[in-house]
């Protein structure tokens, strides 16, 4: 039986679905699972369009990439090629003994990937990292985009399994008809190399980013809409005097442009702006920072799961997480005789400042959190574990496969 997975992103590229989908394909191949990524091409010269690395076959895919740095219409365009050349592809290669695993880049993608693997026989997994059009909805305010909500939930409960990031979402699977038993929770991992890296290996970095001698507050990663990062400007002025405290933003994203633009109008000295780091340089970064910052709007915590958590926990780092009270994130980070960090809504930037500013000055504090959270990340384990949690899942659907006529209907 082989896993045929569908992502926008594979290695050689690094966004986060990447990474995570790149560690876990190469970690079940080498568990005798036969693998194949069906995955964009980013158009470079030297990149084949099919080739066997690391024993993941992987099949790419020409669709454009350059659209969305048009606008939202642009992007549109970008996930409108890679759906259709993906589902074409789908149906050129999926055969009745596989299963195919959609992710949710582009958004709803596991509607047509449902489509093709009904018409082909094989049994369908959606790897829900994203829960779409709700997150479209909150962020634009287009209420029309619920239309697509009943197809989606129909896919959903037609699949064999839905795997999730955590409770909080699952609980969406199930309040749009999935049962709870086709529901498995595996939690995103810390990518692979991410572990505790001493203080000199962060040295020359801090140096170049005049950071020497600094209790450095990062946000570490995609500068998103879904992330609430306004109250961030808010806390960097409110500790502007602060002469030993330094924040940075480490990452790309749709609100780089207004958050720089905000930070020089404000006069912020104290906050710079650096861009995404590579793979082979995470850990040194992420360990670059004392405190790392974990946003996500209220609205949109039940439909998304940030994964540079698990990356921050594998190094060692307290969190503080600004978002809704009453949630996942919330719970986890706070959570009694195991807390990791600390979790304020983004109207207390007051009270956020003098967390921030205590913990600074507390070393024994952090330490403590520190080591809290490298607990934490040993209980989430990295891509063996999660491997190993996908591989009853993946037996289990080669069973029903071996069970079910050669002609299969679509339900």
């Amino acid at each position: 039986m082989r896993a045929i997975f569908i992502n926008r992103f594979y290695w050689p590229d690094e966004p986060a679905t990447a990474q995570l989908l790149t560690d876990l394909a190469e970690t079940l191949a080498t568990r005798g699972q036969s693998v194949i990524v069906l995955t964009s091409h980013s158009g470079r010269a030297d990149l084949p369009s099919e080739e066997t690395h690391r024993s993941v076959q992987i099949l790419r895919i020409r669709s454009t990439r350059w659209a969305g740095r048009l606008g939202v219409v642009g992007q549109a365009v970008d996930f409108g090629t890679f759906f259709l050349g993906a589902l074409l592809k789908l149906f050129l290669t999926a055969r009745r003994s596989d299963t195919v695993i959609a992710l949710t880049d582009p958004p709803l993608l596991g509607i047509g990937v449902w489509l093709v693997s009904a018409l082909r026989g094989a049994r369908l997994f959606h790897w829900v990292q994203d829960i779409y059009p709700e997150i479209a909805m909150e962020l634009s305010g287009h209420r029309w985009l619920a239309a697509f909500r009943p197809l989606r939930n129909l896919a959903w409960r037609r699949a064999t399994r839905c795997i999730t990031l955590g409770a909080d979402m699952a609980s969406v699977l199930m309040e749009a008809g999935v049962p709870s038993d086709h529901i498995t929770i595996i939690p995103n991992w810390a990518p692979a190399g991410t572990k505790p890296t001493p203080t000199s290996a962060t040295a020359d970095l801090r140096a170049q980013w005049g950071l020497t001698g600094k209790f450095v507050v990062a946000y570490s990663g995609n500068l998103g809409r879904v992330h609430d990062l306004g109250p961030v400007l808010t806390v960097a002025s409110a500790l502007r005097h602060d002469a030993h405290i330094a924040f940075v933003f480490i990452g790309h994203g749709a609100q780089r442009d207004v958050l720089t633009t905000e930070a020089r109008r404000l006069g912020l000295t104290n906050l710079q702006f650096r861009p995404p780091q590579p793979r082979s340089s995470l850990a040194a970064s992420l360990a670059l920072a004392d405190l790392h910052l974990v946003t996500v709007r209220p609205g949109c915590e039940r439909f998304v799961f940030p994964s540079k958590l698990a990356g921050i926990a594998a190094i060692g780092r307290p969190v503080l997480f600004i978002g809704p009270r009453d949630c996942e994130l919330t719970r986890l980070v706070t959570r009694s005789g195991a807390a990791f960090g600390y979790a304020f809504v983004g109207t207390d930037t007051s009270a956020i400042a003098e967390r921030v500013r205590s913990l600074a000055q507390n070393p024994v504090a952090h330490a403590i959190l520190a080591s809290a959270s490298l607990r934490y990340s040993a209980s989430v384990g990295g891509a063996e574990i999660a491997a190993s949690r996908w591989l009853p899942s993946l037996a289990e659907s080669a069973l029903a496969a071996s069970a079910v006529p050669s002609i299969t209907k679509l339900r």
